[in-house]
């Protein structure tokens, strides 16, 4: 099976060893942001995700400043469409596109928290908002694809519109969209490049991937398909869950069921079944083999993580890669010490090349013999002398 495209992420509302408290928290500065660009560049990811909200520092200042000290990364850009006319993220978009040599990937962000929304003066309704979307999309597309547009829409209005720099990409940088409603899957099927879902139980992604898929069929489209986890890698199992129960060792009831209660208050169906996955309760964080979801006790948004040795998520990973998906958009604690730990311990077993790499018979790179552009993971003992 050919080896899956790995986004890491870029933690710009801070970091730190554990949920709920802000003891060893690492505060956000640039050179903290550089270091785990640089790392995800060198180790092998394909790109970073960078997220948006009024907890965030501002995506696209952060992505801007990491092209120059990055060489390979794509960046995955948060884009909130109400918060934003399509002209002016149609000029952002080329713009970034054109000074990364073609780095930019799309991240459309429609949903989320009420407060955020209120926030930056998004009052829509749920599906109010995915239809401002699609007309959204669909003005941004058509300018990067170089039409003069105009468009009088229930939510947007522009007239003689022009993109007069083009993007590298063609027709446009790939959107990238996450959304487990049905006005989401629709707009999924109807505009975007790639579905991502958050990790859900194998048989329940296979049920989203399979009605956007239908739905994309029915317009004449195909859609690739992702997932976004968090990852707990360590070298043993038993190390791994270790490492996941002190994830969340500060972390007492009170902070869960606040988080929870905010939670609750979101019209977001994606945030109620990660809700529904663990209802709150310690006991039953392992909701699937080696699929966790003791994030979301206290993190909005994806709220599982996979959790073993490398061979183990190699074959949680698999599982996803058979049903479809050939894209994953990961994260970690911290986010520099994790980066460097999956792609020790996993990219090996995923066939997941090393940037720093070149293919080449016998090569041994450090995560094993690189022959062609295949790994061949190196022998326990090798790592142990």
């Amino acid at each position: 099976m050919t080896a899956p495209d790995i986004l890491w992420f870029l933690p710009i509302h801070g970091d730190g060893h554990y949920l709920g408290t802000q003891y060893r928290s690492r505060a956000v500065d640039h050179a903290y942001l550089k270091q785990i660009a640089q790392a995800a560049d060198e180790l092998g990811y394909g790109g970073v995700l960078i997220p948006t909200g009024r907890s965030c520092e501002d995506p696209w200042v952060v992505a801007a400043s990491l092209i120059p000290v990055t060489q390979r990364l794509k960046f995955l850009v948060a884009l909130r469409p109400t918060t934003v006319s399509p002209t002016v993220a149609a000029r952002q978009a080329a713009t970034f596109d054109r000074l990364s040599a073609g780095r930019l990937l799309i991240n459309v962000v429609v949903g989320g928290d009420a407060g955020d929304l209120a926030a930056d003066g998004t009052f829509l309704a749920h599906d109010e908002r995915y239809e401002h979307a699609r007309e959204f999309l669909d003005i941004w597309q058509r300018l990067l694809a170089g039409e003069e547009v105009s468009h009088d829409g229930k939510h947007l209005k522009v007239q003689g519109a022009r993109q007069l720099f083009p993007a590298v990409q063609k027709p446009h940088p790939p959107i990238y969209f996450g959304g487990s409603s049905d006005a989401a899957h629709d707009l999924a099927a109807e505009q975007v490049e790639l579905y991502l879902t958050w990790g859900e139980p194998p048989a329940e992604v296979e049920k989203k991937f399979a009605d956007v898929r239908r739905r994309a069929k029915a317009r004449g489209r195909k859609v690739r398909f992702g997932v976004r986890l968090h990852v707990i890698a360590r070298e043993t199992n038993e190390q791994a869950w270790a490492a996941a129960d002190d994830l969340i060792r500060y972390l007492d009831d009170e902070t869960i069921a606040r988080a929870q209660a905010a939670f609750s208050k979101m019209d977001s169906e994606g945030q109620r079944r990660m809700q529904a996955l663990h209802g709150g309760n310690r006991a039953r964080l392992e909701i699937s083999p080696n699929l966790w979801a003791g994030v979301g006790l206290a993190r909005g948004g994806a709220g599982t993580a996979l959790v073993g040795d490398g061979e183990t998520i190699a074959r949680r990973l698999k599982e996803y890669q058979d049903l479809g998906a050939d894209t994953f958009v990961l994260s970690g604690y911290p986010h520099l010490e994790e980066a460097y730990r999956f792609a020790e311990l996993v990219f090996p077993h995923v066939g997941v090349l090393p940037a720093r790499a070149t293919a080449g018979p016998h090569l041994v790179s450090p995560f094993g013999e690189v022959v062609g552009n295949h790994i061949v993971p190196a022998p326990l003992r090798a790592a142990q002398s």
